[in-house]
């Protein structure tokens, strides 16, 4: 089965979109989202609408719990803050609806463990080094984990539970084979990439082959940004766009 993963959309429709028609070239079985469909742009109902008719699996992250109101959002940044609050406002019951049949922040398709956080906490913590790689390792239920959250795209990988872990930055292109070892993929962000390629991020996987590959989608930045002022969000949410970080 081919899929295509994405997660992090952040209320990027502009974003969501470039990277939609990207798969439909490429040709996917299924698309995967590992959560956080709102927060910080400007588009939530657009982007909720589309990912409910096109993802057969989305997990629910952190920002789009704080849109419905059930996590404290008091250790969120500040425009995280208002971003978060300024979506609650702007949800309309069918979006809400929506992000409340979400299953959680965890699952597994086709024996590949979903998680928008981490295996051991799958709606909070951030997977950036090794040592944090390798204790999630040890615990994931399954040889092959995908994770959101951080919008970095990379990896982390092991021979075995006696070897030591390791970590890669996944630029486009990046082409693996999951054949042997345990790991631990991150796709990187659709509407926030934070790796210093501000195009939009994704990855096709094929659970047949037991391959990845790491994508690239140019989208209209400008319009993203543009929007994200017109709406009143803080205005540093639309600068970050243009230089990915």
């Amino acid at each position: 089965m081919k899929i295509a993963v994405i997660s992090d959309i952040h209320a990027n429709l502009q974003a969501l979109e470039a990277v939609l028609e990207d798969i439909r070239e490429t040709g996917v079985d299924e698309v995967w989202c590992l959560g956080d469909a709102v927060g910080y742009g400007a588009n939530p109902n657009e982007v909720l609408e589309i990912l409910a008719d096109t993802c057969s699996t989305c997990l629910i992250g952190n920002h789009d719990l704080a849109a419905l109101g059930e996590i404290d959002i008091s250790i969120f940044s500040t425009s995280a803050a208002e971003a978060a609050l300024w979506t609650r406002r702007f949800l309309t019951d069918q979006s809400t609806d929506f992000l409340r049949s979400l299953g959680g922040a965890s699952g597994e398709r086709e024996g590949v463990g979903l998680f928008h956080g981490s295996p051991r906490d799958p709606v909070w913590e951030y997977v950036l080094d090794t040592e944090l790689a390798e204790d999630c390792l040890s615990i994931q239920p399954t040889r092959i984990g995908l994770i959101g959250h951080s919008h970095l795209a990379l990896y982390f990988t092991r021979a075995d539970e006696l070897s030591r872990t390791t970590a890669e930055q996944a630029p486009e292109g990046t082409s693996l084979n999951l054949s042997r070892g345990q790991w631990l993929l991150n796709p990187g962000s659709v509407g926030q990439p934070r790796d210093g390629d501000p195009r939009a991020a994704w990855m096709e996987l094929d659970t047949g082959n037991l391959e990845v590959t790491y994508r690239r989608s140019e989208y209209q930045i400008d319009e993203a940004s543009a929007a994200i002022r017109e709406a009143g969000l803080p205005p540093n949410l639309a600068d970050r766009l243009t230089t990915g970080h």
